[in-house]
């Protein structure tokens, strides 16, 4: 399929974690760091703990799950609206499983979504259970990712126990 029309996105990183001394030592510099975009507030960063990061900011790797979560779940509501099919909660627990590399490096080997949603009709369950194939389809963020995003849904109807 050809590409209709492109969009840019722009954002503002900046490191704070200068303690004094830059990147003179591996310990000695702070991977804190803030990510700002235009009308929205900081998004405060650093990396994950293993890596000498701050627990309590967010890391690449959560925000990459995170990224691909929102992302099926915009285009999964979109998919409901357009189909007919309400939607009345919708939450999800994903997980990302990334592999440590000898060299140093490594890349993610797959994320999991598993989203939670409920609909207003009953009869509607089984189309809304398949409704996040075409979402999974739809989504730009796991079209651009070169590992699985697999997903394991469950629908129940509002009022349902």
């Amino acid at each position: 399929m050809g590409v209709r029309r492109t969009h840019r996105y722009d954002l503002t990183m900046t490191w704070t974690g200068n303690r004094g001394t830059g990147t003179s030592g591996y310990r000695d510099y702070g991977r804190d760091h803030e990510i700002g975009a235009e009308g929205r507030p900081l998004l405060e960063g650093s990396s994950d703990p293993v890596f000498r990061g701050d627990k309590t900011r967010w890391n690449p790797e959560l925000e990459l799950v995170a990224a691909l979560s929102q992302c099926h779940m915009l285009s999964y509501l979109h998919v409901c609206a357009t189909a007919g099919v309400v939607v009345t909660a919708y939450d999800d627990e994903p997980y990302g499983l990334m592999a440590e590399t000898e060299d140093g490096g490594g890349h993610f080997t797959e994320v999991v979504l598993r989203p939670r949603v409920t609909v207003a009709d009953p009869g509607l369950a089984e189309q809304a259970q398949k409704l996040h194939e075409e979402a999974s389809e739809k989504c730009f963020i796991a079209s651009s990712v070169n590992f699985p995003v697999r997903h394991e849904p469950s629908v129940t109807a509002a009022g349902a126990v």
